[in-house]
């Protein structure tokens, strides 16, 4: 008997070997759901092409899933597709389509609560409710998806990627379209998105709050209803982003509401109806960053203080900057200004008289919005004019001492 319970204790001490598991339609192991059920921690089940409409996918327990030459999963228009309970899962080269909808629960292709170190890879998502959904799980890597869907209307619509009390998690090298937000995080903390291409949302292509020491490195976001919303946050790097054509009287490229001690670098602001839109935010910084083309570059509000504006260029915009007070507590410096009519006389590269980015015709339209119509009318011409003359009127404290003559080039 002691002999039996020492080679038991034994065989615990060396867990079995993880097998892989092969799922084929022509043969033996047809099902997915089966071999759901005949696998143990730490197995793989590899998935032949096919059609595979099994319903939802409830995974507890540790495995990988690998499909070769994406197997389509059909949710039926009814389903959830993966609903993953367990640590340690992985989901690699799947193509889910067709998830159910609700208006109380989530239904995603992916659904990840309370787990950690779960891998979504190179899945193609099509025609789903929420796409990837995670819920108060930790280390998750989301990488090179493509996730799209094509509703009509936001109700019925979920976001692509949606993360809700995360920490640690990866989003990177995916592509994003036709969902309602198609980045949504919201209280996740110490975590990248990075090299994502988020385009044609109907509301935001970011849209994060709450969302604490994250950082968003090199990622597109072009043509979404409202372009990208950080709100109620700390600690933010945004780097090497490009905010790209969004239009609308309520879509900006970045608008920050409530922000603090964040940075803004390296970052492309091209042809937006607002560049970048700040309210109740603080102490963030704004460098090497280009402003092209938008209708108005920065709208800054009058309770943001604590700002800087520092070596930035600003081209062919129609407002460089606008603001709603006279009171203003943030600091622009050595920027480059496309429209500034200044001199160099001792040729330093620093223009030798200060300008003034706000300018008067902007406060009359910020004031009386349909005053647009007088654009490039004789009147405006009159305005800028009586601006030189007594430059008094726009707010006097916001202002670039420092003026660059030439515009900037980063990569030098």
């Amino acid at each position: 008997m002691r002999l039996l319970f020492f080679f038991v204790f034994a065989l615990s001490l060396f867990p079995a070997k993880a097998r892989t598991l092969v799922v084929d339609q022509r043969k033996s192991l047809k099902s997915i759901q089966s071999a759901i059920v005949l696998a143990t921690k730490g197995d793989t089940i590899r998935v032949m092409p096919g059609l595979y409409r099994e319903g939802n996918f409830i995974v507890k327990k540790s495995i990988v899933f690998i499909g070769i030459n994406y197997p389509v999963l059909d949710g039926e228009n009814k389903y959830e597709i993966f609903t993953v309970a367990a640590n340690d899962v992985s989901i690699i080269g799947f193509r889910m389509i067709n998830t159910g909808t609700a208006s109380i629960t989530d239904i995603s292709a992916v659904s990840a609560i309370e787990t950690k170190r779960l891998r979504v890879i190179n899945n193609q998502l099509e025609n789903t409710f929420f796409g990837i959904h995670l819920a108060n799980s930790t280390c998750t890597l989301v990488e090179n998806n493509i996730l799209h869907s094509n509703a009509e209307a936001e109700q019925q619509i979920g976001n692509g990627i949606h993360a809700w009390k995360c920490d640690s998690i990866t989003v990177r090298h995916n592509e994003i379209s036709g969902h309602r937000d198609g980045i949504y995080f919201e209280f996740v903390t110490h975590s990248k998105v990075e090299k994502n291409f988020s385009r044609a949302n109907m509301r935001y292509g970011l849209h994060f709050m709450f969302s604490h020491h994250d950082e968003y490195i090199n990622n597109t976001f072009h043509d979404n209803g409202a372009g990208v919303a950080v709100m109620y946050t700390q600690d933010v790097t945004m780097k090497g982003n490009h905010f790209e054509d969004n239009w609308g009287s309520s879509s900006y490229g970045l608008l920050l509401k409530d922000i603090r001690d964040s940075h803004i670098e390296d970052n492309q602001f091209l042809r937006n109806t607002v560049g970048v839109y700040m309210e109740g935010s603080s102490r963030c910084l704004f460098e090497k960053n280009v402003f092209s083309g938008n209708g108005w570059a920065v709208k800054i509000q009058a309770n943001c203080d604590g700002n800087s504006f520092e070596k930035n260029n600003f081209l062919t915009n129609t407002f460089d900057m606008a603001t709603n007070g006279s009171l203003v507590l943030n600091t622009v410096d050595y920027n480059y200004w496309d429209s500034y009519q200044g001199y160099d006389l001792d040729r330093n590269g620093i223009g030798d008289v200060p300008f003034h980015p706000v300018s008067l015709y902007s406060m009359v339209v910020e004031k009386m919005p349909s005053s647009i119509m007088l654009w490039r009318s004789f009147l405006v011409y009159l305005l800028d004019r009586s601006e030189k003359v007594v430059p008094s009127i726009t707010p006097e404290s916001l202002k670039d001492n420092h003026p660059a003559m030439k515009n900037y080039d980063y990569d030098n």
